[in-house]
C-alpha cells in the first residue's frame, strides 16, 4: 500500500472556492466508500488546485488525488460510525475564517467577490458547509488514529541515521525573530471629533427618522458591513469584541443602542432578529483617525523602548507585555513570531515580509532593529520593533542544529505509519467501489483488491 500516506496532506488543501469555469464538468460518482461518495468534480477540482502550484503534473496524478479522497472519505465514514461530534459552531467558525481571508484579499469588497466567483458570500458559505464539516470530521478522525503516536530521542536518532548521507536535505539560511507591535494612540481632539460624529448619526436615526442602512453606507468606517447597510448577518456569541457583544445581546428587536466604544472606534447597533443564541444586527462604525502627529509620537515611543532594552534597563519580554498590541499572536508568545507557512518560529529569507527582511539585514543576533511603520491586515497603520533572535547559515541537515525539524519529520513518519495501518484495517471491513474510468490506476486497484477480499 505504498503512496496512501504520501498524499494525506492533500486532505488539508483549501476547499473549493474556484471560479465557475473550474467546475464546468459533467458530474458523476467515481467512487463509493462505505456510505460516502466521491464525485468526478471533486477529483478534477483538487487536481486543478495542485496543478496551479505544479503545472507539470501529469494527468495520471488524478489517480493519487482520488486515492487521497478515498482515504478522506474512509476517515469521514468511520467518524460518522463512531459518532465523532463536530458542532455547528466549529463549522461556522472555519468557514467565517476562510471568508474573512478572502475578503482581505478583495479589500473587503463583497461585490468584487461575487463578480469573481459568480456567487454571493452567503451562497459560498452554504456551499462550503458540508465539505467543511467533512474535512473537520476527517481531521478529527485522523487525530484519533494518531494521537498515541509519540517519538523518543532514540527514534529521532534512528530516523536521522537511516537517511543516506547523500540524501540529507539542504536547509537554507533561516532567522528567528521577536516583535513588539505598537498601536499608535489617538489624540484627544480626534477622539472627541469621532464621538461627536457618531452622536450626530444616532440623533439622525433616533430623532429625525433617517434610514439606518443609508447612513451606514454613506458614513460607516467598516468597509465590509458598510456596503451592506451595516448588516453583520447572524452571528453567535464570541464573534464580536466584548463591549460590542455585551450591548448587542441586551437589545430588543429593532432597538437602537446607545453609543458603544470598542478598540475599533465608536458604534451604534441595532438588533434586527434573534434566533436562540444567534443574533442578527447591524452597526455603524466611526473610527477616530490617527494623525501624522500621532504616528510621530508612536515612533518616538518605540525608539525610547528600543534604547531601554539595548541599555539593559528593560527586558524584551517586559516590553512586549507593557507596550505590545494584545491582539497580535506574538503578544502571547513572548514576542516570538510564528511562520504561517510552517507553523514553527523559523523563517527562510523568502518567507519574511520585505520590511522585516530589510529591518534585520546587517544586525547581529540579539540586537533590535529600528522601529518601522507597516500596514496591518485591517488597513490600519502600526509600528513594529523587531529583534533578531538567531540566524543560521545554509547547511545540510544536522541532528544537533536541526533537532526540532528532524524530530517533527520523524513523528510525522510515525503518524503516517499509524494511519496506513488503520487504512489497511478499515479497507478490509469497508465497501469500496471505483469507476472503470480509473481502472488504469495501479494504486487504486490495490485498494479495491484489499476491500474486495473481505467479501470472499
Amino acid at each position: 500500500m505504498k503512496n496512501i500516506i504520501r498524499f494525506l496532506p492533500l486532505l488539508l488543501c483549501p476547499l473549493g472556492l474556484f471560479s465557475q469555469s473550474d467546475k464546468a464538468v459533467i458530474d458523476r460518482v467515481v467512487a463509493t466508500v462505505g456510505n460516502e461518495i466521491i464525485l468526478l468534480s471533486e477529483v478534477q477540482e483538487q487536481y486543478s488546485f495542485a496543478k496551479k502550484d505544479q503545472p507539470d503534473l501529469p494527468p495520471d496524478y488524478q489517480c493519487a488525488v482520488l486515492q487521497n479522497l478515498i482515504v478522506q472519505k474512509l476517515l469521514v465514514n468511520q467518524a460518522k460510525l463512531d459518532s465523532v461530534v463536530v458542532k455547528d459552531e466549529e463549522v461556522e467558525a472555519q468557514i467565517d475564517a476562510r471568508i474573512e481571508r478572502l475578503r482581505a484579499y478583495f479589500n473587503q469588497d463583497d461585490k468584487a467577490i461575487e463578480e469573481f466567483y459568480g456567487q454571493s458570500v452567503d451562497e459560498m458559505k452554504a456551499m462550503l458547509s458540508m465539505d467543511m464539516r467533512n474535512q473537520i470530521l476527517a481531521e478529527r478522525m485522523q487525530g484519533n488514529v494518531t494521537d498515541k503516536a509519540t517519538i523518543t530521542p532514540m527514534e529521532v536518532q534512528r530516523f536521522f541515521g537511516n537517511i543516506p548521507k547523500d540524501s540529507l536535505p539542504y536547509f537554507n539560511a533561516e532567522v528567528e525573530i521577536r516583535e513588539i507591535i505598537y498601536k499608535p494612540k489617538v489624540s484627544a481632539e480626534e477622539h472627541t471629533r469621532a464621538r461627536q460624529k457618531i452622536d450626530d448619526l444616532r440623533k439622525r436615526i433616533a430623532e429625525q427618522g433617517e434610514d439606518f442602512a443609508e447612513l451606514a453606507k454613506k458614513f460607516s468606517d467598516d468597509p465590509g458591513s458598510g456596503a451592506q447597510g451595516g448588516d453583520l448577518g447572524f452571528q453567535k456569541r464570541g464573534t464580536f469584541v466584548p463591549e460590542f457583544e455585551a450591548m448587542a445581546y441586551k437589545l430588543d428587536v429593532n432597538q437602537l443602542s446607545p453609543v458603544v466604544e470598542t478598540e475599533f472606534g465608536f458604534h451604534i447597533i441595532q438588533l434586527l432578529e434573534r434566533r436562540g443564541n444567534l443574533i442578527h444586527c447591524r452597526h455603524i462604525l466611526i473610527k477616530p483617525e490617527i494623525t501624522e502627529a500621532d504616528m510621530d509620537a508612536a515612533q518616538m515611543k518605540l525608539d525610547t523602548v528600543r534604547q531601554l532594552i539595548r541599555d539593559g534597563k528593560l527586558s524584551f519580554t517586559d516590553a512586549v507585555k507593557r507596550f505590545g498590541d494584545k491582539n497580535q499572536q506574538s503578544y502571547n508568545n513572548d514576542g516570538r513570531v510564528a511562520n504561517p507557512r510552517t507553523g514553527n518560529s523559523f523563517f527562510e529569507v523568502a518567507d519574511l515580509e520585505t520590511s522585516v527582511f530589510f529591518a534585520i539585514d546587517g544586525i547581529k543576533e540579539g540586537d533590535i532593529a529600528e522601529p518601522f511603520r507597516f500596514k496591518a491586515p485591517d488597513g490600519s497603520e502600526m509600528f513594529r520593533l523587531v529583534q533578531l533572535v538567531s540566524r543560521s547559515k545554509p547547511h545540510k541537515a544536522d541532528l544537533k542544529l536541526d533537532y526540532g525539524k528532524i524530530q517533527t519529520a520523524a513523528l510525522e513518519q510515525k503518524k503516517g505509519e499509524y494511519t496506513e495501518k488503520w487504512v489497511l484495517e478499515k479497507l478490509n471491513s469497508t465497501y469500496l467501489s471505483v469507476s472503470d474510468m480509473f481502472s488504469d490506476c495501479p494504486n487504486l486497484q490495490e485498494m479495491i483488491g484489499i476491500s474486495a477480499a473481505r467479501r470472499q
